[in-house]
């Protein structure tokens, strides 16, 4: 309650400035954002440069980072001003709002497909002057807050269900020709269909391509940029399910073709879009703790023979814990042609400069070797945790539990507990 009469209190004056204030004092609050909240400009660093279809340099990286810390500030500081906004006209256009007219004036449900782009509940707000409709929203830990939140949402007539209630009632809308709006450019490690977005494989929720199956209901791609203070939405032409075609296959193919449209948008602004969520994450919560739950690894391999042939045979171990996720093997060039684990990328070194590379993508690294200079140098990068066999064996020591060797301390170290065991390994 607290916390809410505090950001009430405290944003209540931006309702009475323009636009054009609001946005300017956005992008200053969004590099000091981009500065003091480590956490998620990590997040946002590594995951821009695992876009590989992006093709973004070191320095590019960085940049887009930033702006992507601004675009985010700027969305907040709107919340009070869209609160107390009586033309939305003045600061939203749907560049070509017929074909969805048409489709709706015809008594046919819409599924519009979005993502968090520029200011992402222009597409909710701007869609409801002229069409009825609802969305998923997903509450936040502060109900008054996100009360507040849905009652700027439904300021044009609109309604927000619950993700819980999506499928009753987006299938309810549907068939009496409401639309329905679907934020659905998340990670869900947990769905079993994943596309290459930008390039990574990335879990998603094919709800919007169900839904669209089984009312046979066309899927619209809104997309929405910033320009000079002013919103731009545009809809993509309508994607029509094939109910002559085996349910699974058609939801695939909806869902590959509207990933692909709403991926070309964010590449045009790539600035412009929620980069501090870890789109590409690969795991769910039920076997790794969180602060070691990451999607992008790197692992280096030491220089020196025996603890090299020490590591070697439990390397499928730590391979099978993160089974699915992108990882760099760092190996040294005398080790080069040996037979290592399945991995992303394998690179070989000969000194300490070879491994001190300047790369955002790793959240995580094992240093196996004995370079102490490598955690400095990717915790100022993107690395939330950069871990030796000491810190894992400290780690396990908390549960007092007999290890024997080091497939036994990876699992004690990285996993929760009952939740891994040896025979899941490929050791």
């Amino acid at each position: 309650m607290i916390a809410y009469f505090f950001i009430r209190l405290f944003t209540y004056l931006f309702r009475f400035l323009p636009y054009r204030a609001i946005h300017f004092l956005g992008k200053i609050l969004g590099s000091f954002s981009f500065y003091f909240l480590t956490s998620y400009r990590k997040r946002a660093l590594s995951n821009l440069a695992l876009a590989k279809d992006l093709h973004l340099s070191f320095s590019e990286v960085r940049s887009f980072a930033k702006k992507s810390f601004q675009n985010l500030c700027i969305t907040l500081l709107e919340y009070p001003k869209f609160a107390s906004e009586t033309h939305f006209e003045k600061v939203i256009t749907c560049e070509n709002p017929e074909i969805a007219n048409e489709l709706y004036h015809q008594g046919k449900g819409i599924i519009f497909f979005c993502g968090h782009q520029s200011n992402w509940e222009t597409l909710f707000l701007d869609g409801t002057l002229r069409m009825k409709g609802v969305a998923i929203g997903k509450s936040i830990k502060n109900k008054k807050i996100y009360q507040w939140i849905v009652s700027i949402r439904e300021k044009n007539g609109g309604k927000i269900i619950e993700p819980k209630n999506a499928l009753k009632e987006g299938l309810k809308s549907l068939r009496k020709g409401i639309f329905l709006g679907i934020l659905a450019d998340q990670g869900m490690p947990s769905s079993n269909y994943s596309y290459p977005f930008l390039g990574r494989k990335a879990w998603t929720t094919t709800a919007p391509a169900l839904l669209s199956y089984k009312t046979n209901s066309p899927i619209i791609v809104a997309t929405t940029k910033r320009q000079k203070g002013h919103y731009y939405i545009r809809y993509s032409d309508p994607l029509f399910p094939d109910l002559t075609k085996d349910m699974e296959e058609e939801v695939q193919r909806l869902m590959n073709q509207l990933l692909s449209l709403f991926e070309e948008s964010v590449k045009k602004n790539p600035e412009e879009w929620l980069w501090q969520h870890n789109r590409w994450k690969q795991q769910t919560p039920k076997v790794i703790y969180k602060e070691y739950r990451h999607d992008a690894l790197c692992i280096i391999l030491p220089e020196e023979e025996h603890f090299f042939e020490k590591i070697l045979p439990h390397l499928s171990t730590l391979r099978s814990i993160y089974e699915r996720d992108f990882i760099t093997l760092f190996v040294p060039e005398i080790f080069k042609n040996r037979e290592l684990i399945p991995a992303n990328e394998i690179v070989s070194y000969s000194s300490l400069q070879d491994l001190l590379q300047p790369d955002y993508r790793f959240k995580l690294v094992f240093n196996f070797s004995s370079y102490t200079q490598i955690k400095k140098h990717y915790k100022k990068l993107s690395a939330f945790e950069v871990l030796s066999l000491k810190d894992l064996e400290k780690i396990a020591s908390v549960k007092k539990i007999s290890i024997t060797n080091l497939s036994e301390l990876f699992i004690q170290a990285l996993c929760r507990p009952n939740t891994f065991s040896l025979k899941e390994t490929h050791a």
